[in-house]
C-alpha cells in the first residue's frame, strides 16, 4: 500500500525517496479502511488529518439552507482528501468528505504533514507540486462555471476527467458542474445525438 505513495511522491518531486525517507514516511501514515458513505470530515469540525487515497472514491461537498448538494471536489485513486482553509487556517470546515466507494486511506495529521515537510525534501516539493496544480483546477473551474455553457462545462469535464462520467452517478456530476439532473440528461442525450 505505501509502494503507491512512495511512486507518488518520486514523480511529483522528481527525486527519489532514501530508504530512510521511506522509513520516515511509513512511520507518519496510518492505513485505514473506509466503508462506503463513511465520512472522513464532516462540516463543523477542523480539518486535522489529511489521506492519500490508495484505493476507492470521495466527494467534498457543501449543504446549503435549502438542503442541497453542492460538491465542490471528487478524489479518485492517487489523489489527496483534505480541506485545505481549515488545515491552513485551524477553522471549522464548510465541507463533508464522504466516501462513495469503500477505500484504503494513508492517513496523516496535519501536524505531522508540516512536519514531514520539514525532514523531507522530496515530500515538501510533492506538496508544494500538488499545491500548484490544485491552483491550476481551482483556476479552470472557476473559468469554466463563468465562461462555459453547461455542455460545454460537460464536455470539458469528460475529456479532462473521464474517469469522473464511469465512477460517480449522474445526479453528482450534475452538482459538481452546477447543474440540475435534469439539465444534465438533457445534455447527455444531445451529445449523443450528434
Amino acid at each position: 500500500m505505501y509502494e503507491v505513495l512512495f511512486q507518488y511522491i518520486e514523480a511529483k518531486s522528481k527525486q527519489p525517496l532514501t530508504d530512510e525517507e521511506r522509513e520516515l514516511i511509513q512511520s507518519k501514515f496510518k492505513l485505514r479502511g473506509y466503508r462506503k458513505r463513511q465520512y472522513f470530515l464532516q462540516e463543523g469540525d477542523i480539518c486535522k488529518h489529511v489521506a492519500f487515497v490508495v484505493r476507492g472514491a470521495a466527494r467534498m461537498f457543501s449543504v446549503d439552507e435549502k438542503g442541497i448538494e453542492h460538491i465542490v471536489r471528487f478524489a479518485l485513486e492517487t489523489w489527496w482528501l483534505g480541506d485545505l482553509e481549515s488545515v491552513r487556517q485551524l477553522t471549522p470546515s464548510h465541507y463533508n468528505i464522504e466516501l462513495l466507494e469503500n477505500a484504503d486511506l494513508l492517513v496523516i495529521s496535519t501536524a505531522e504533514a508540516f512536519e514531514l515537510r520539514d525532514k523531507c525534501r522530496p515530500f515538501d516539493l510533492m506538496f508544494t507540486a500538488v499545491d500548484y496544480q490544485a491552483n491550476i483546477a481551482a483556476q479552470k473551474r472557476i473559468h469554466a462555471a463563468i465562461s462555459l455553457t453547461a455542455e460545454e462545462r460537460y464536455e470539458e469535464l469528460a475529456k479532462t476527467y473521464p474517469e469522473f462520467i464511469q465512477r460517480f452517478p449522474q445526479n453528482m456530476i450534475a452538482s459538481y458542474l452546477g447543474l440540475s439532473p435534469e439539465t444534465l440528461s438533457r445534455i447527455r442525450k444531445h451529445i449523443l445525438n450528434k
